[in-house]
């Protein structure tokens, strides 16, 4: 095979004009044209056995460049702006300032401002695998716009007691509940107040089987006294408490970059991001049965927990 015939079976043949050329010289020469190489298609099998590694590689190119995007926009972003450090910030707030009037402010905004950081971060996963272990008589504290409601198992759940300081997240909550089930829930009791957890509420005679807290410690000024009050509205046998909590990481890094900002964020947000969540359930006296700090993504800020009320004895019956 000569090297004419070598350029035409091996790189002349995709480009279909110069093909064409040679094909015409080569008959004016007295040679038999090559034949046009074939490329054969993958097969259906071929193409379905890859398609869950594309899948997988948009999404996780688009998970990292959203969080990217993120994280510098919430976090790095601010540091960058020409603003002074809180540390020399005559205005910042004192640190454990209650912030929680904010939310009023914020309510109208709230799901819009927060929906896509959840959505990037996998918090909505975390709502979801956390409310569907609620329980018979139920307390959902913080419950806010009500991020929450379409969680519920209402099949498990004999009463659903929604709490918060916030007037106007409740209103919005309580509107979401009633798009979710417009002809009600008949077989759950649902009633809704706007107060502090600390002020005195009608509960079940024999305590709550579930109470549920997303995203409360933050926003409170003494997060370990509100633990220690959730621990005595428990059902004493068969009550728990399940927290989703955002607050400092594993690595000294991220946490100077929380610590940084945090006055700012609170003062914007109502949430102090940066609180020590390990040092506020040692501080709150429960009995801790699971802690976990889900997704390496999060950098270790997210925090699942499943405690207790100290003196439960787990299968132990109410006398």
């Amino acid at each position: 095979m000569g090297l004419r015939d070598t350029l035409f079976k091996r790189y002349i043949p995709v480009y279909s004009p110069i093909h064409q050329v040679l094909q015409t010289d080569s008959k004016r020469l007295g040679r038999a044209p090559p034949p046009r190489p074939t490329i054969s298609p993958l097969s259906k099998a071929q193409k379905a056995s890859r398609r869950p590694f594309y899948i997988a590689s948009g999404l996780f190119v688009y998970g990292v460049t959203a969080y990217s995007y993120w994280f510098y926009s919430s976090i790095i972003q601010p540091m960058n702006a020409g603003v002074a450090p809180e540390s020399s910030d005559p205005n910042a707030l004192p640190p454990n300032t209650d912030v929680s009037d904010r939310y009023d402010a914020s309510a109208p905004t709230f799901d819009s401002e927060v929906g896509y950081t959840e959505a990037v971060t996998g918090l909505n996963i975390l709502r979801r695998k956390l409310v569907k272990q609620a329980k018979g008589h139920v307390l959902e504290v913080s419950v806010g716009t009500g991020r929450n409601a379409k969680y519920y198992d209402l099949r498990s759940c004999n009463s659903i007691t929604f709490l918060d300081r916030s007037g106007s997240m409740v209103k919005i909550a309580q509107e979401k509940w009633q798009k979710l089930h417009p002809s009600g829930a008949p077989r759950t009791k649902v009633a809704w107040r706007t107060q502090d957890v600390m002020e005195p509420f009608p509960a079940p005679r024999e305590g709550f089987d579930t109470i549920v807290q997303t995203m409360g410690v933050c926003s409170t000024p003494d997060p370990a006294s509100t633990l220690r009050r959730l621990g005595t509205l428990l059902n004493p046998a068969t009550g728990r408490i399940l927290l989703l909590e955002h607050g400092r990481g594993k690595y000294q890094w991220i946490n100077w970059v929380l610590d940084r900002n945090a006055a700012r964020h609170a003062d914007r947000f109502g949430c102090w991001f940066n609180r020590d969540i390990g040092k506020v359930l040692e501080e709150s006296g429960l009995v801790i049965e699971k802690c976990e700090r889900p997704y390496w993504w999060n950098l270790g800020t997210m925090w699942v927990v499943e405690a207790r009320a100290n003196g439960w004895e787990k299968g132990s019956k109410k006398s």
